[in-house]
Formats: C-alpha cells, structure tokens, sequence
C-alpha cells in the first residue's frame, strides 16, 4: 500500500496521456481539421484536440463519446520507442503483451486480447498473423519509426471498423509525404541514427520526400535496427531477446480531382531472431511481411450527402521456423510414437489477409436535428497454410480460409446540448479447416446518449454520456481446427472443436468529457476522459484440459500425461473496470494523469468461477514536461505504478521511472535524449506470467539519438 500510495502521489503531479496534443492532425479523409475547438497559444499555434473517427465522421478525442486515446508524433518522438509496447506505453486500459521476441506484440484492450479480439489496423489493413505457442497467440510486427500517430478505440463501440473487435481497435497510421515536408519545400530528406545501452542496439533509418505537383507527392523510408539480448533488472541476459529487423515503405499521394484523394502505400518487414529452449537458441525464425494498401476518399463540399470512403488492403506474413538442435521427445501425430526432429527441421506459418472496407456519411438536418448517417460494410478474409515435417509444430496453427464480412449503419443525432448516436451491425462468418466447416451471423446494436446542459463559467465544458453496445467475435480457425499432440517429453493431445459458437460483448459504459480553456492564464488547456465500463462476454472462449476417465468428455489418452486440451465456450466472462486520462498543456510545458484499473473472472455453465488470465496490471502512468528557449529544448520525466492483478498470484507491483530530453539545434539537427527504467527494476508484465517460464522486462536503458534534415 505505502508503494501504492507513493505512485500515485507522484504521478498527481505528473502526467502520461495522449489525449489534447499541440498541432492540428489530418483526418483519415484529409479533411482540414475543425478549428472550433482549437485554441490561440503565445507560441503562435493552435492546440487543437486529435480529430478521431470513432463514427467516421470526425470528431475530436475529447468531444467522441466513448473511451478513445490519440499518441501523435511528437509523444512518438519523445518515447524513443523501438517496439509497439514502448509506444503505447501509459494509455490507459491498453497494454502490450511480447515475450522475449521483443517486435512480436499483441494488444490487450480490458482484459481482452488475441484472435482478433482487439482490432489491429495499420493504414486501412487488419493485421491477423497467429501462431499457437505459450504465452501471446496473435502477433502483428510493425516498426514505429514508421508511424505518424495511434488511435486507440477502447470497447465494442467501433463495430463500423469491421467484426471481431470486441474488446475495441487500435489504428497505426503511417507518414505522409505532407507530413515531412515543410510549407514551400518540394523536396526533403533526413537520416538518423540512435543508440541505446540495453541490448548494444542501433537503429539507423533514412526519409526521403518529393512532392511533383499540388496534386502527386511520395515518400519512402528505410529503418534498420541491430539488438544483442538485453539485461533485466537484476542484471541477467534475458535469452533470445537479441533481433534485427529491416524495414521499408514506399507511400504515394494522388489527387484526381480537388475533391478526391487516393492513397497508395506499401510497407516491408524482414526480420530474424532465436528462441530459447533449455537455455540454449532452439530455433531460428525468419519473418517476412509485406502489406499493401489503396485509399481512396470522396468528397464533395456542395453535396453534403456525399463522403465515399474505400480501403482495399492485402497483407501476406510468412514466418520461416528452423531448428537449430535435433528436438527429442516429440511424437508422431499419426502413430503416436516417440521420435527426434533433426536440426534443419522446419515449419512455415504461411498467412494471406485481404480486406475492402466501403463506406458513406451523408450529412443533414431535419426539424432542427443535425444528422450524420454513416453506412457501409466490410470483408476481410484469411488464408492460412502451414507446412511442416511430421511431429513438427504446423499441427497446432492449422490451415485453412476464414472470411468475416458484415454491413452496418450508424447515425448520429445533435440538437443543441443533446446527442444521440444509433447504430446497427450485421456479422456474417465461415470457417473451412481440412475437415469440417461452420458459418453463423448475429445482428449487433450500439446506442449512446450524451448531453452537455451546462452554460455557467467551468461547467460549460462539461458532457456526460452513457453507451450500450455489442459486438460479435468468430471463432479462429485454431480455436476450432487445432489438432495434434503437444510436443517435448510432456505430451497430451489438441482436441479439435468445430461446434464452438462465437462470442458475443455487451458493454455498459458511463462516462464524462471535460474542457477547460484560460485556467490560469490566456494560453494554457485543460481535457480530461473518464469512464467506468461493465462488459459481459458471453459464450467466452478459454482452453480448458480435460480428463480421459471422463466418458463424457471426448478425451482419449494419447501421450504422456492423462489429459486433453480444447478450446471451449464458457458461459461468460465478466469483465469491469474504470479508466481515465487528463493533460493540462500550456505555454510552459505540460502535465497531466492517466491511470486504468480492470477486474474479470469467467463463469461456466456449471456457474464455476474463474480468474481470467489476461486481466491486466493496475495502472497510475504520469509526466510532466517543460519547454525552453522558444520550445527548442524540452526536458521531463515519467511514472508509471503497475498493480498487480487479482488472482494472479505470480504478478507483483513494481513502479518505473523514466526521463527524456529533446533539443532541436536548429532547422535540420535535432537531438534526443531518454533514460527508462532508472532505477533499473526488476520486473515481469503479468500477462506473461501464464507462459512457461518468467521473461522479464529490461532493466536500465540510455538512449540517444541524433536526426538530420534537409529540404528545398
């Protein structure tokens, strides 16, 4: 409790959130953004709200009724990040699973997580990659040198996003050549370089920009990042942490018409590690990704009506798993008898996602009632093949297509100090493995009722908002299809389930948005976001093992230990919680708090309960930040209190402590500077404390880096 009591002392004085930010940002339709709700500051600027598109229409983060969070460049810039989890670091109710494969992440949003729970969009495209191992199942690879900015939709509230994400969304949206280019420049190009202690890691990456006309312009970048294994708190290597990773894009912006944008974008990545066994490298793995995208936006000033949106995206994975040592104690999956894999044994985890997403915001007005209908639909496919030798892993990620498509509609209604958003989803599925089928459907609903009555000085910024709403997960092709025996000398058999039936979240939601402009003086803001959510998942599912003197159960005794392992619905699982993010910004600097709390448990059908694994830390993140010499020099420092979460009983609190610095020299040098964990903790995420062995994170790391532009 003292520990408890300290963090959050220090982080009320602090802050650690993503939600007011200091420059305009683009929509994802390049609308201009709206200038209502910016504000005047002594530096010339504007701080003007991210623009998210929680119903597609654009709306600002502080404004969306629902929990939304933004990271923009400029917090990208100064985390330093090196891997997805450091660069969602502190948003509140989102954490970043990754074993020892540091790039490898998977994003839990309340609780949930994995199979497409949780939405992971880069530039239009769904990121589905899955391989069945210990510890995260689904995993998207994704440099953050090469984005721009994160949204982060929390709940299923963002059912017009596409199906599945019943724990909610996350958008990576990556650079624009507009975005590098300065007023009046044609051309640009910078090269930077970056060292960091922990690991003996260097990332070198080049842009380079060229804009032809007003209406065709393209940028390119190419990052390459060397990683030796880092060392934890207590100074131990953790194994396999060690990476390189190459990777590009190539983006191009055209404008057919003054009233038409079209985005063409490709992104590379190629990339090796090694994986422990025994405490020595086991495997080696080799991961090539290549994502391709079209966006194409319609707009038309003069036919309110008319806002025509289409994302086409195809994005192929294909990871190479090689043995470096002969694996004993494995077992063919036909006979069932005991046999050695050579050293040379391989497995490839072949996946092909291909995606269109259409839609439309036709804007109007009736009897004083402003309306923005939203209507479209979506589908994405998977084709999953994984080939192997015999005994091999391919067993455990079975092959086979799943296609998710569904059609939805939304309308949001403003009349004064009242809004009202509608909106209802249609889910379809179908999966094929190599011996059964199944398909289902559902129709989702979404209502949100917020007001903002206030007009008296410091309430008038004050909206309160409460939301229902559901969404419809499939199963995965290897929740239903997985087959096989568990490898190594502890062996049992994968029971394959082709009756799963999908899940279904219904969330309650309650919460408050606040704004506050000239608090203490002319050029400082205020924005806070809370909410407390209530989410009932029902037919949840979860592996379960089950037992071979049970007739009932289906389990027959196939390996080494008496028992089976299946996935299987539960009757639900319940999962609650409260989050909130606020930022005060002024001309000075910037401080602010962000913090989540979430509970969950399962129930059977029986009404046993159960811990949910994959609920995660307690969180109280801060910072604050202070700004000199006409904000060329900006210095601060970061807390972050993590809790441990109930029930699971190998997690323990820890608190972190970080700095940075940045110092732009002039218009083309500009220098970095960050230190994390400084009193070099030892400690573990909780969500890896259901994995085979503890990985802990890495202990104290200096980082430095340096940028050099140029442009005409």
């Amino acid at each position: 409790m003292a520990t408890l009591a300290a963090g959050a002392a220090a982080a009320a004085l602090l802050s650690g959130t993503a939600l007011a930010q200091q420059a305009a940002q683009p929509t994802q339709n390049d609308k201009p953004a709206e200038t209502a709700d910016a504000k005047p500051t002594s530096l010339g600027a504007t701080l003007l709200d991210k623009i998210m598109l929680i119903s597609r229409t654009g709306e600002t983060a502080i404004k969306a009724l629902a929990s939304v969070s933004h990271v923009d460049q400029e917090q990208i810039d100064r985390r330093m990040a090196s891997t997805p989890n450091e660069l969602l670091r502190g948003v509140p109710g989102v954490t970043v699973q990754a074993d020892a494969r540091r790039t490898a992440s998977s994003i839990n949003i309340r609780g949930l997580q994995d199979f497409g729970r949780v939405a992971v969009i880069v530039d239009g495209a769904r990121q589905n990659f899955q391989r069945s191992d210990h510890g995260t199942q689904s995993t998207f690879y994704i440099d953050p040198e090469l984005i721009k900015s994160v949204d982060v939709i929390r709940g299923p509230v963002a059912n017009t996003y596409g199906s599945g994400a019943i724990g909610g969304v996350v958008m990576f949206d990556t650079k624009d050549a507009e975005d590098f280019l300065k007023a009046g420049e044609t051309w640009a190009t910078s090269l930077s370089g970056r060292y960091e202690t922990n690991g003996k890691g260097w990332t070198t990456s080049a842009t380079g920009a060229y804009k032809f006309n007003d209406n065709f312009d393209v940028l390119g970048n190419i990052v390459y990042r060397d990683y030796s294994d880092y060392k934890d708190g207590a100074g131990n290597k953790v194994g396999g942490s060690g990476f390189d990773v190459l990777s590009g894009m190539l983006k191009t912006t055209i404008r057919p018409t003054e009233n038409s944008t079209l985005k063409l974008g490709w992104i590379g990545n190629s990339e090796s590690w090694n994986e422990i066994s025994g405490g020595k490298p086991a495997y080696d793995l080799d991961m090539k990704q290549n994502t391709f995208t079209g966006r194409y936006n319609l707009t038309d000033e003069d036919k309110s009506w008319l806002d025509l949106n289409v994302n086409l995206s195809y994005n192929k994975a294909t990871l190479e798993q090689t043995s470096l040592i002969p694996l004993g104690g494995r077992f063919d999956p036909i006979t069932g008898r005991p046999t050695t894999l050579p050293a040379g044994s391989k497995t490839t985890y072949d996946i092909g996602t291909f995606g269109i997403d259409v839609w439309n915001t036709s804007r109007f007005e009736t009897s004083g009632i402003n309306h923005e209908l939203t209507y479209g639909g979506d589908w994405v496919s998977d084709d999953v093949t994984t080939t192997g030798v015999a005994a091999g892993d391919a067993f455990y990620t079975p092959s086979g297509k799943r296609n998710v498509g569904g059609a939805h509609i939304q309308d949001k209604l403003t009349w004064e100090w009242l809004e009202v958003i509608a909106g209802l989803r249609y889910d379809s599925y179908s999966l094929k493995g190599s011996s059964s089928e199944t398909s289902g459907d559902r129709l989702s609903p979404r209502v949100t009722v917020g007001v903002s009555p206030f007009e008296a000085p410091g309430l008038s910024g004050l909206q309160v908002y409460t939301t229902y709403a559901e969404g419809y997960r499939s199963p995965s092709l290897s929740e239903t299809f997985i087959s096989g025996l568990h490898p190594s000398g502890v062996s049992f058999p994968f029971l394959p389930n082709p009756n799963l039936r999908p899940e279904t979240g219904k969330t309650w939601e309650a919460g408050v948005n606040y704004t506050a402009d000239g608090i203490f003086q002319a050029d400082d803001a205020l924005r806070i976001k809370a909410a407390y959510f209530n989410n009932d998942v029902t037919d949840y599912i979860g592996g379960v093992t089950l037992s071979p003197f049970n007739p009932t159960s289906g389990c027959r005794r196939g390996g080494t230990i008496p028992i089976c392992f299946q996935y299987q619905n539960f009757a639900k699982a319940k999962i609650n919680g409260f989050e909130f993010e606020s930022v005060y910004d002024a001309a000075w600097g910037f401080a602010g708090l962000s913090g989540s709390i979430i509970n969950g448990h399962t129930v059977s059908y029986k009404g046993v309960r159960a811990d949910l694994t994959t609920v995660p830390s307690a969180q109280v993140a801060a910072q604050l930040g202070f700004r000199f010499f006409e904000d060329r020099l900006t210095v601060g420092g970061e807390v972050q209190y993590n809790g441990a979460p109930k029930g699971n009983k190998a997690a323990r609190d820890y608190t972190l402590v970080n700095a940075f610095a940045s110092y732009k020299a002039n218009d083309n040098l500009n220098l970095d500077f960050r230190v994390d964990n400084i009193f070099d903790v030892k400690y573990a995420n909780p969500l890896n404390a259901t994995t085979t062995s503890t990985i802990y994170e890495p202990g104290v790391t200096f980082k430095l880096g340096a940028t050099m532009r140029f442009g005409g």
